[in-house]
């Protein structure tokens, strides 16, 4: 006698998932302020969560609003953002803290140095109540294993609020993000465990799209540059002979390092 298949139960909305499992402890998401929102997107970019909440409450503690940013120098800001990497987010928020300083918050906020197209969305969103789509990679992931396809970036806002209906805002957006990062993972997707999987067209077997391969960490210009960036944030000055000299023109070259005749110093 053959044991009866095991009953599969039925997916629970979105909402209804996002509601019990969403990571709604995360401290960016207890605020509307719109400068530690654009903080926290700009960390958050390609740096896991785990590493960037105690950088950002440093960071809003010494910083807690533009002006306190833009009176400081780069040097400042990039003792705060310390090891969280990607030192050129730390100068274009900067940059952003010293436009905004001077001329206010722009209309467009694509307007601000180094935000893009989904950091502005995102911003909107959660600081000021709009309905726009933001997608980031977890939401891309979601939508494009869902409708079992890649997407281009307007298809993919469009498709972002068909699939997260009826949430709208900053529920969809945290939501559909949550669902990316906990359940719709890059490897090893829980399918079993997703409140879409009724929906998903490719189970997650949908294969990478094009890009561009990450080369390794190790020996790379980037772990350089930040050994040099490390030793100038612990030494107001260092002596150019002690460090690597083709990272640190780099960092010169970014505007990340001075170097003065012998000695080299953070902005």
């Amino acid at each position: 006698m053959t044991a009866p298949a095991p009953q599969v139960r039925p997916p629970v909305p979105l909402a209804r998932w996002y509601a019990a499992h969403g990571r709604h402890h995360l401290p960016w998401r207890a605020t509307r302020d719109r400068w530690a929102l654009l903080v926290a997107e700009v960390m958050l970019h390609q740096t896991q969560v785990s590493r960037v909440r105690p950088v950002w409450e440093a960071f809003l503690a010494r910083f807690p609003t533009p002006r306190d940013a833009a009176d400081a120098t780069l040097g400042d800001v990039l003792r705060v953002w310390g090891r969280l990497g990607y030192p050129l987010r730390a100068r274009r928020l900067w940059l952003a803290a010293r436009r905004i300083a001077a001329c206010g918050w722009p209309a467009d906020l694509t307007e601000l140095p180094g935000v893009g197209r989904y950091t502005a969305a995102a911003v909107a969103v959660q600081a000021d109540g709009s309905d726009l789509p933001a997608v980031d990679v977890n939401i891309r992931r979601v939508l494009e294993r869902v409708c079992g396809r890649h997407l281009g970036g307007r298809e993919a806002e469009r498709e972002m609020r068909r699939v997260g209906a009826p949430l709208r805002g900053r529920d969809r957006l945290w939501a559909l993000m949550d669902l990316g990062a906990l359940v719709c993972r890059s490897r090893r997707p829980a399918c079993d465990e997703c409140p879409l999987r009724r929906r998903c067209r490719s189970r997650g077997a949908l294969p990478p799209g094009p890009g561009r391969r990450r080369a390794p960490y190790a020996g790379s210009l980037r772990q350089r540059r930040g050994q040099v960036l490390a030793r100038l944030r612990s030494e107001r000055r260092v002596a150019v002979a002690e460090l690597d000299p083709g990272a640190l023109d780099s960092l010169v070259s970014d505007g990340l390092a001075v170097r003065t005749g012998a000695l080299a110093r953070l902005p």
